[in-house]
């Protein structure tokens, strides 16, 4: 039986010494709808095979942010703050809860060596340059939905308030198909997951990209509410802005109309004018819709400088969208998604996870084994737009977006009530210690993490199989350099 590890890092211990006051957390006071004395419960989640996932050359799509994250996160000492757990794989059986089985099999059975055979089947699950077949895609889609089920089971016993799964939020993946990056959906899983003991569950989008998959698949009922904020529009090289859905218009069908609630921006939304809509529109949503639970998802591409966004929002205005959310004290499970300047999606995923954790980070980032990847200021907060960006949404455009919000939420007369049933039971059949052997196998990676940490700037890199150019979102992104087809790791510059 695969089991979830499971340890508190307080009991790790710190055998070389604690870090400089400098670069510690700062413990920022106790948080809103806790149950235990003030102090939110918090379960993070994180498998470290991630950063062996290699989408091809030069693909946008990183896995290696997760690492990244993960190693400023234990850099600043925040596995102080919360409990660690590596989940399981998620298993055929809870992936076609939701996605067809056609779809699950091929997936695990499809390879790089082998996908000739289902050329056909390529075409139908829309597999190709945007979601090419890569070694252990199924491996990546299982470690993806693994966590946010993990989350959502963590939540619905009652024994976290926040719990995060930075590798999950792959919003686009359709019942049937692949799509923009996404294969599965690991957020449709999560949220059926949060409804067989929740009335309610309200699913929050601050991806650039619309929550187009999500949203598909709670398009005609009252108990999932999805709010997507999200560049919608013509783009000036033209065509139009990917997935080209989240239309104002578009709210609902059946007794899910008016249950949809798309939020559609043009370019160069800034902190001021997002987070004034972005509050205004959530504190609308929390009090007509009341849920059980909340699922947000936190694409790290509506951060300025993006490689595929076209937003202008700070890393701290990005965050606050998480911390007003945290605020509300309603349970909340908090993933990642899109985000393609990877070491800014390091940088914003680690400061959420210190609001979540009621923690303040330094504005220095700690020496670790990726230090050199924020030069040449080495900050958590660096400004990210280019001040020249010019936000297109005018006063008028905001306002009448949020005057559509307010009258669309004005037709939902009360919270819709929901007969509970008693809640099958869970594929999770689990102890929750996992074995003793799993146990100890994440305890001396996280060890090795913190040698690695305490190393300092000289750094050594994860030796995976992955591009080198895997950890670079810039001009150091050279995996098409290399000699052969699928020689990710020979960059000689001359080819």
């Amino acid at each position: 039986m695969e089991t979830t590890a499971t340890f508190d890092a307080r009991d790790t211990g710190r055998a070389n010494g604690s870090l400089s006051p400098r670069y510690r957390y700062i413990p920022n006071g106790n948080a809103n709808g806790s149950n235990q004395g003030g102090k939110t419960r918090v379960s993070y989640f994180y498998d470290d095979d991630v950063s062996a996932i290699y989408f091809g050359k030069n693909h946008y799509m990183k896995p290696q942010r997760m690492t990244l994250t993960h190693d400023l996160v234990l850099a600043y000492q925040l596995d102080e703050c919360f409990d660690m757990y590596e989940p399981r794989l998620a298993t055929d059986e809870e992936i076609k809860q939701f996605h067809v089985s056609d779809y699950v099999d091929f997936l695990r059975c499809v390879t790089p060596d082998n996908q000739y055979i289902f050329r056909d089947a390529l075409e139908r699950y829309n597999i190709g340059d945007d979601c090419p077949i890569f070694t252990d895609v199924y491996k990546f889609c299982r470690i993806s939905a693994g966590g946010s089920l993990e989350a959502a089971r963590r939540i619905n016993a009652d024994k976290s308030d926040i719990a995060i799964n930075w590798s999950g939020g792959l919003h686009h993946a359709k019942k049937t198909e692949a799509s923009g990056f996404c294969y599965i959906n690991d957020i449709v899983l999560s949220i059926m997951e949060l409804l067989r003991y929740h009335a309610r569950v309200l699913y929050i989008d601050i991806d650039v990209h619309h929550g187009d998959g999500v949203q598909d698949a709670f398009i005609k009922t009252n108990r999932v509410m999805t709010v997507s904020f999200h560049r919608y529009g013509p783009m000036q090289g033209g065509g139009d802005f990917f997935p080209g859905t989240g239309a104002i218009g578009d709210n609902g069908l059946g007794e899910g109309k008016h249950y949809a609630i798309n939020v559609p921006l043009k370019a160069g939304m800034d902190d001021a004018s997002y987070l004034e809509l972005f509050k205004t529109v959530m504190d609308e949503v929390m009090v007509k819709y009341n849920p059980g639970a909340v699922v947000l998802q936190c694409g790290a591409d509506s951060l300025g400088g993006d490689r595929l966004g076209n937003f202008c929002l700070s890393i701290a205005g990005h965050g606050e969208c998480v911390a007003h959310m945290k605020r509300k004290g309603v349970p909340l499970v908090v993933l990642g998604g899109g985000g393609y300047t990877i070491r800014n999606v390091a940088r914003a995923w680690a400061n959420e996870t210190a609001l979540l954790c009621n923690a303040k980070l330094p504005n220095d980032i700690p020496p670790h084994q990726y230090y050199n990847f924020y030069g040449p200021d080495h900050k958590l907060h660096p400004r990210l737009a280019d001040p020249r960006t010019r936000n297109e949404n005018s006063a008028r455009d905001l306002q009448r977006i949020k005057e559509h919000v307010f009258e669309q939420l004005r037709r939902i007369a009360h919270a819709p009530s929901v007969q509970m049933h008693h809640p099958p039971p869970s594929f999770d059949v689990r102890s929750e210690e996992g074995d003793a052997a799993a146990l100890e196998a994440l305890q001396a990676s996280v060890a090795d993490m913190r040698n690695r940490i305490r190393t300092g700037p000289a750094f050594g890199m994860r030796s995976h199989g992955t591009g080198v150019g895997e950890w670079y979102d810039d001009e150091a992104d050279q995996d098409d350099q290399g000699g052969g087809e699928d020689d990710p790791m020979d960059m000689d510059e001359d080819k």
